[in-house]
């Protein structure tokens, strides 16, 4: 194996384990500290720990009963599956890092929150609002495998308005940014795909530039001295 391949290699491993920790370890705390819709306030009250639960999506969004948190699962079983082969295909291609880290941060994501999907309902007990759950429970868990809730908890209500009468359909209602709540995988799932979409805007821009200076070489007309003993017409 090339130096630099495996160079690379060793730092999506590393970034793979450093956010599954982070993720986990902050979720179990939560789960086990706050009761469900206990929050906490870290910088006021536009950066706090809100814990939610919610049944796979991400941002606190749901998808359907028992039914719909299986098929969701499922996806995001054979999703993590094909994004980690597709990684391990442009190591051994030795593509760029920005590439593969960007990848590597989708894949721990949906791995983060795939762990909660199918291991949570198993080893914790119910959250409710008036108690915290307890980890490994005599009586068992609360849920099956593949059915356990994802645990949220960053919230961020930085503005907050209502809006006026005449405004269709919300007027007089209340509204605010930001209020999705979501956790430390969604956070690497986005920066991932952030991180890609810079690459590929950087990557196509040089490939434009590249292809322009190309085109004016071929377009540069030559003014070369004629040979000695030819004659111009």
């Amino acid at each position: 194996m090339k130096k630099s391949i495996r160079n690379k290699s060793l730092i999506c491993i590393a970034v793979v384990f450093a956010v599954l920790v982070v993720d986990q370890w902050l979720k179990i705390w939560v789960k086990t500290t706050f009761p469900l819709g206990g929050k906490l306030d870290l910088i006021g009250q536009w950066c706090q720990l809100y814990f939610i639960e919610n049944e796979g999506m991400a941002f606190g969004l749901s998808f359907g009963e028992s039914t719909g948190k299986l098929l969701l699962t499922l996806f995001r079983l054979v999703a993590s599956i094909a994004i980690g082969y597709y990684i391990v295909r442009l190591l051994r291609r030795n593509e760029r890092m920005t590439i593969l880290l960007s990848l590597t941060l989708i894949f721990v994501g949906a791995l983060g929150n795939l762990i909660d999907s199918c291991f949570y309902g198993l080893i914790f007990s119910e959250s409710t609002h008036l108690e915290a759950a307890m980890l490994f429970p005599p009586e068992g868990g609360y849920g099956t495998f593949m059915h356990g809730r994802v645990v949220d908890m960053f919230y961020f209500p930085m503005f907050h308005w209502v809006w006026p009468d005449w405004v269709p359909f919300v007027g007089g209602t209340e509204g605010e940014f930001f209020n999705a709540i979501f956790n430390f995988a969604d956070a690497a799932v986005c920066c991932g795909v952030g991180l890609l979409i810079v690459d590929q805007c950087i990557a196509g821009g040089k490939k434009k530039n590249n292809a322009d200076a190309d085109d004016s070489i071929a377009e540069e007309p030559n003014f070369e001295d004629p040979e000695p003993g030819t004659v111009e017409k």
